[in-house]
């Protein structure tokens, strides 16, 4: 007879006040004008027009073309779009395509990366269609999930996916694996008890949420809440309204790029003002030359650098089993601070794991990974009486008989049949006694009382191989504990229980986060082919206590330790018991004085309060998806880079409000991948150390990228400005410039995306979220490599005039002088940490010497081909005047080394300590 069930009798329909699970079955039931037999057809017909059906609504967005559009709408792409009319202005047609053509490929990427996000709805709303079993017309009948109405009565098996919230009214032996919403990685238990209202998720004995799975028993509710109504829709509309931030690496170059659009616009006024007005030199002559000073000012492969330095970002992460969604995710993971982690399948394996066993004289140490049945089992006390086994392997007996699951090895890997508490007790039973089968085997089941919460333990009948009759119980130790007269020592003798002892021994493995079960023995008649709890009564020996734990990943521990060299603080979120979440935070690594906060203490706070005690706190435990939603925003209103990594659908909303959202790709949901921005294909917290390295090269290189390239187009602008101000020719022509940005931005530009990482990377603190893109060490770089460009250029072309050589040799000179200044450049930037003064930064990369290969042959080809030199208003340079040159990039090699050399000592000093 199954439990709980309510008495059927006449109802008026008054709607309940408080949510289901805080009143009585029976008064849900009355204010659904329903009964256990379910709604009519046509009711239940006249309701699904009225509520609609059980499905979430559909995300309304802008169509493709104006997502597409969107990608335009950038400052810098404006920029771009303005240097390609500047080229097109010039006659330059050729590059006012391959200008357009990165204008259209960054747009193409954007779109393609980013534009599945609202994938996460249809990702949710696939989770509840399923079918359903209901009542309608008093019979059982089949439905599809989004037919069902509030007031339709849904019967649930084990295997069952829920199809939308449910007031169970009738339980027997339930269990619902509600990790997806909680975080919690054990199976609850299901009642009809109602509940007071602040009463956690979790701990709603009497609902069944849509979406999670019935893992054991049978039940029968009614549905209070579908489609949108429901838990799972709640979170769905959360996710729709919650806003996604700008990563630092965009709002960095979006404000770069304002200013330096006003910049270069204000510039080339200035100019052109001054030429008009006080050198009186023709407007036509000036603006051409104002337009020159555009195209060499604007760094035109920008963009496209960034790019393509992210993408390389995209293919460096995949290597390491981090899946980048979206491109600017990889430079935010770089600068992160803070890692929001959740508990469950992310810090530990989401598996059940024997780990301490207890008899009378004697505590073992068990050890293995997941379901696997092997791993050792060693006692804590060295001196233990060997004699102690024999307890403990009747304890490993009781586990193994008194349990209803199975274990399996498919593709290397165990798996559990089952309840997953009983699937780690045959795990450890296998690691005591060897085959659990055989144990099986050698003495048959005859009957069996199924575990239950009224009386709060199982029990089974087993006949041995002398054909006596031996009962196994397991249970909660203080219902075990009433139920033993006398304990099991370890020559197998028994004396009265010492209930003060085991209850002591259940508390302290409790407070280390394990969950406690205590297993028993007694003699059962011979023959006997049934059992009752009143064969139970008196008759039971204590055997001893096993504690189970859902195991932290080994590779998260020391994960962990990389971040908190890193200078990364972590934070576990999860849904699970306070005691359990600090236990594990010890075990990983996680633990500050402050101790744990609860999801109820978060309550109790308000938005002010929170930001100023979220620093001290590491754990929170029993937290809900707005919990989880306001500690992310609690953190990122320090000015914190947060990343939120997990795996249910209640990390959903938080993934996706973080900096960088990492969700895991084997156990998450497919709402946690789709709001990612970056997804762990190993579901290994480890590899978002690796990720973090890898975000922090990307952002080295987009740095030494945007370090090269801004001091030389500085030069070249410096160049025609000090020209158009000294009233003398300009050193380099436009198109001149023209050739010397595109070359360069494909070659010299593009190799510094692929510089691997530099030491010491994860021994730096993450930068600050605020910190300017263009600071004052790279403002002060700019300046002084456009004074030295300048100073070579000019210098260069003086020199040339004063030998008396044609305008256009020595127009080649200063062009030449210019390129092999940008080549010696690029080696003094490729260590911005350290020094290029040894023989591993002189070596370089093949990539570097075949790029410096090739442009060097296209220097050669516009300088000495004659068809070229047309073109490019170039004459061959002599030998001696090329051996000069080169020269000249020596010098400023040795200048900038030798004044960062001088930079990062004064660094040093100003950070040493004083002495005492």
């Amino acid at each position: 007879m199954p439990e709980n069930t309510p008495e059927t009798r006449p109802f008026t329909a008054t709607p309940a006040t408080p949510p289901a699970y805080a009143v009585p079955a029976n008064t849900v039931l009355e204010s659904l004008e329903t009964s256990s037999a379910g709604l009519t057809a046509i009711e239940a017909e006249r309701r699904l027009a009225q509520y609609g059906p059980n499905l979430l609504p559909k995300a309304t967005g802008p169509g493709p073309i104006i997502r597409f559009l969107r990608h335009f709408h950038n400052i810098l792409i404006y920029v771009l779009i303005a240097a390609a009319l500047v080229t097109a202005a010039l006659g330059h047609f050729v590059d006012t395509g391959v200008i357009l053509a990165v204008v259209i490929a960054n747009a193409t990427i954007g779109f393609i990366q980013e534009g599945r996000a609202e994938r996460a709805m249809e990702s949710i709303q696939a989770m509840l269609r399923v079918k359903a079993g209901v009542f309608r017309d008093g019979k059982r009948v089949s439905i599809d999930s989004q037919n069902l109405v509030p007031g339709d009565i849904v019967v649930l098996e084990a295997g069952d996916k829920v199809p939308a919230d449910l007031r169970l009214f009738e339980t027997n032996g339930t269990y619902i694996q509600e990790s997806m919403l909680t975080g919690e990685s054990v199976p609850v238990e299901k009642n009809t008890g109602s509940v007071d209202v602040d009463t956690a998720l979790g701990d709603r004995v009497g609902m069944a949420y849509g979406g999670t799975l019935v893992t054991a028993g049978q039940a029968r509710g009614v549905t209070v809440a579908t489609g949108r109504e429901s838990e799972i829709g709640r979170i769905s509309g959360m996710l729709s309204g919650v806003e996604t931030l700008t990563t630092p690496l965009v709002l960095q170059i979006n404000i770069f790029a304002k200013w330096l659009t006003l910049l270069i616009l204000t510039v080339a006024a200035l100019l052109l003002v001054f030429g008009y007005f006080v050198s009186h030199q023709p407007f036509a002559d000036m603006l051409m030359a104002v337009v020159g000073l555009s195209v060499a000012a604007i760094p035109e492969g920008l963009p496209a650098v960034l790019t393509i330095t992210l993408a390389i970002g995209v293919q460096a992460m995949a290597r390491r089993n981090a899946i980048v969604r979206r491109l600017p995710a990889i430079e935010t993971l770089g600068s992160v601070s803070v890692i929001c982690t959740d508990k469950t399948g992310t810090l530990t394996r989401n598996e059940m794991m024997v780990r301490s066993a207890v008899t009378r004289t004697s505590s073992y140490q068990v050890e293995g990974n997941g379901y696997a049945p092997e791993g050792s089992v060693t006692p804590l006390d060295s001196n233990a009486d060997p004699a102690g086994m024999k307890a403990l392997h009747e304890l490993a007996r009781a586990a193994a008989l008194c349990n209803d699951a199975g274990i399996a090895e498919q593709d290397g890997v165990w798996h559990v049949n089952g309840d997953p508490m009983e699937g780690a007790l045959l795990a450890f039973s296998a690691k005591v006694l060897g085959d659990h089968g055989a144990i099986a085997d050698g003495r048959p089941r005859r009957n069996a009382i199924p575990f239950d919460s009224r009386h709060r333990f199982m029990a089974t009948l087993h006949e041995t191989p002398d054909g006596q009759g031996v009962i196994y119980v397991k249970g909660a130790p203080e219902r075990l504990v009433e139920m033993c007269a006398t304990e099991r020592l370890p020559a197998g003798e028994t004396r009265p229980v010492d209930r003060a002892y085991w209850l002591e021994m259940a508390e302290t493995l409790a407070q280390d986060g394990q969950r406690v079960l205590a297993l028993a023995t007694g003699p059962a008649v011979a023959g006997a082919s049934s059992l009752s709890p009143a064969d139970l009564t008196g008759a039971l020996t204590l055997v001893g206590l096993v504690g189970l734990i859902d195991p932290p990943r080994p590779e998260a521990i020391a994960a962990i330790a990389d971040c908190r060299e890193a200078g990364i603080r972590v934070k576990m979120i999860t849904g699970d018991h306070p005691g359990t979440a600090a236990a594990i935070g010890r075990q990983i690594g996680i633990e500050r004085p402050e101790g744990v906060m609860t999801g109820a203490d978060l309550d109790r706070l308000d938005d002010a309060e929170l930001a100023r005690r979220i620093m001290g706190v590491d754990i929170f435990a029993r937290t809900s998806p707005e919990h989880k939603l306001r500690l992310v925003m609690a953190l990122q209103a320090h000015g914190l880079t947060v990343a939120m990594t997990g795996d249910g659908v209640n990390d959903a909303p938080a993934l996706k409000r973080a900096d960088a959202g990492i969700a895991m790709g084997l156990k998450g949901s497919e709402a946690a991948r789709e709001a990612a921005d970056i997804v762990l294909a190993d579901d290994n917290f480890a590899s978002i150390a690796a990720a973090v390295r890898e975000g922090r090269t990307v952002y080295d290189n987009i740095k030494k990228v945007i370090s090269w390239t801004l001091p030389t187009n500085g030069g070249e602008a410096m160049t025609i400005i000090v020209a158009l101000l000294v009233g003398m020719p300009l050193p380099i022509s436009p198109v001149q410039i023209l050739w010397v940005n595109l070359v360069t931005a494909v070659t010299l530009g593009i190799v510094l995306a692929f510089e691997p990482t530099e030491p010491n990377t994860m021994r730096r603190p993450p930068r600050r979220r605020d910190e300017p893109l263009l600071g004052p060490e790279l403002a002060w770089h700019i300046v002084l490599v456009s004074i030295l460009f300048l100073a070579g250029v000019f210098g260069m072309f003086s020199y040339a005039v004063d030998r008396g050589y044609t305008p256009e040799l020595a127009r080649t000179i200063a062009l030449n002088t210019l390129v092999v200044m940008e080549i010696f450049h690029l080696f003094f930037i490729r260590n911005i940490y350290g020094t290029s003064l040894n023989l591993k930064a002189l070596a370089g990369t093949r990539l570097i010497w075949t790029t410096i290969a090739v442009l060097t042959a296209a220097q050669f080809a516009i300088t000495y081909i004659p068809a070229l030199q047309t073109i490019f208003g170039t004459q061959s340079v002599p030998l001696g005047d090329g051996l000069l040159i080169v020269a000249i990039g020596v010098v400023l090699f040795v200048i900038l080394e030798l004044e960062k050399q001088l930079r990062l000592t004064l660094q040093r000093a100003n950070k040493r300590p004083a002495p005492s």
